[in-house]
C-alpha cells in the first residue's frame, strides 16, 4: 500500500511539473509575457525585470509580446500555459479593470492565476494643451465650469490607462467631456501639443519629457504625495486640488497560471523580491518615472488583496460610464 501511495505521488507531480528543486528546468527559458506590444511602457518594464530576475532564478528570463484585446489575449494564454513556473504574465492596472470592460472574459482575473507579487507605480499627470487660459488647477476647473460641452478630453485608446484616469477625472468633477480615443499615447500627445484638444491624463512616462520642455500646461498628478521628480515636484496632487480620494496609479504585478506548486511560485515571488531591491533595475525604474514597490503589495497574499481592492474601484466608474470594450 505504502508503494502504491509513493507511486501515486510521483504520477501527480509528473501531472502537475516539477516542484522547486526541479526549477527551473535546464536550458529551458522562463518567459514573461506582455499582453501588449514591444516598445510601449510595459514592455520596457519587463525587460528591465526580465534581466534582473535572470541572477536570482539562475535561469535565461525573456519577454514574448502577446497583444490584443486590451491585454486579455495574453492574459489567457498565461492562465491556459502549463503549471511549471516557466511561463508568468506580466500585467498593469488593466488586470483589474478589463472585468467590468470586458462583459465575456476568457478567464477569470481572481481564480486563474497565482499572485507573485507588485512590482512598480507608475504615477499619472493632468496635461492641457498650450494654448489652454488656464495656468493653475483652480483657473482650470473654473474655465471648464464655463465651457461645459465644449471640452475635448484625449485618450491613448478603450481601456488604456489615459482613458481610465480620464473616466475617473470626468466622475470626481461631474462633468462630462468629449472623449477622443486615439491608436496610443504618440498621436494624442501630438494632436495636444497642436491644440486638436484640450486636456489629456496620462501616464509620467510619457508626458514628463513635454512637461520639461513646456509643449503642454501641467495641472496636477494623481499620486496621493506630491512628485520629487523636478519637473512635477511643482505640481499639487489631485486630493490638493480638492478632488478627493482621487488616486490613480498604473502599477504592474507578476503573475502564474493556477495551480502552479506552491514551491515554485515561492521561488519566483523570492527572485521577484532580489530584482526589486537590485539597484540598477531601481535606476531603471526611476527614469521612466515608475516608483518600485517596497511595501507589503511584494507578498503575494497583499498582491491579490490589492488587486481586488482595484477592480471594486474601478468597477463603478467604468459601469457608470457605460463604455465596453467588448
Amino acid at each position: 500500500m505504502k508503494q502504491l501511495f509513493t507511486l501515486s505521488l510521483l504520477a501527480v507531480a509528473a501531472l502537475t511539473g516539477a516542484n522547486a528543486s526541479d526549477f527551473p528546468v535546464k536550458d529551458k527559458p522562463i518567459s514573461i509575457v506582455v499582453p501588449f506590444a514591444a516598445g510601449g511602457p510595459t514592455d520596457r518594464v519587463a525587460r528591465d525585470l526580465a534581466e534582473a530576475m535572470r541572477k536570482p532564478l539562475g535561469a535565461n528570463v525573456v519577454v514574448e509580446n502577446v497583444a490584443g484585446a486590451g491585454g486579455t489575449i495574453g492574459a489567457n494564454k498565461v492562465a491556459k500555459a502549463p503549471q511549471d513556473g516557466h511561463t508568468v504574465l506580466l500585467h498593469h492596472i488593466g488586470m483589474a479593470t478589463s472585468p467590468a470592460l470586458y462583459r465575456k472574459m476568457p478567464y477569470n482575473t481572481s481564480d486563474d492565476f497565482e499572485y507573485l507579487g507588485m512590482v512598480n507605480d507608475v504615477p499619472m499627470t493632468l496635461i492641457g494643451r498650450p494654448t489652454l487660459p488656464a495656468n493653475n488647477f483652480k483657473e482650470l476647473q473654473a474655465w471648464i465650469d464655463q465651457n461645459k460641452g465644449k471640452i475635448n478630453l484625449g485618450n491613448a485608446g478603450l481601456g488604456a490607462a489615459s482613458h481610465l484616469c480620464g473616466l475617473m477625472f470626468q466622475s470626481a468633477i461631474k462633468t462630462d467631456m468629449t472623449t477622443v480615443p486615439y491608436k496610443g499615447t504618440a498621436p494624442a500627445l501630438n494632436d495636444l501639443m497642436g491644440g486638436q484638444i484640450d486636456l489629456l491624463c496620462d501616464q509620467t512616462t510619457n508626458t514628463t519629457t513635454q512637461i520639461e520642455g513646456k509643449t503642454v500646461k501641467a495641472f496636477a498628478v494623481t499620486t496621493a504625495k506630491r512628485l520629487t521628480t523636478p519637473a512635477l515636484k511643482g505640481l499639487p496632487t489631485m486630493q490638493e486640488a480638492g478632488l478627493k480620494g482621487f488616486e490613480v496609479t498604473i502599477w504592474h504585478g507578476l503573475y502564474a497560471p493556477k495551480g502552479t506548486p506552491a514551491d515554485v511560485a515561492a521561488k519566483i515571488s523570492a527572485a521577484l523580491k532580489v530584482a526589486l531591491k537590485d539597484p540598477e533595475f531601481i535606476k531603471k525604474q526611476e527614469a521612466l518615472g515608475a516608483v518600485v514597490v517596497s511595501d507589503k503589495r511584494v507578498e503575494p497574499a497583499e498582491h491579490k488583496k490589492f488587486v481586488a481592492s482595484e477592480i471594486a474601484k474601478w468597477g463603478p466608474v467604468i459601469q457608470a460610464a457605460g463604455v465596453y470594450a467588448d
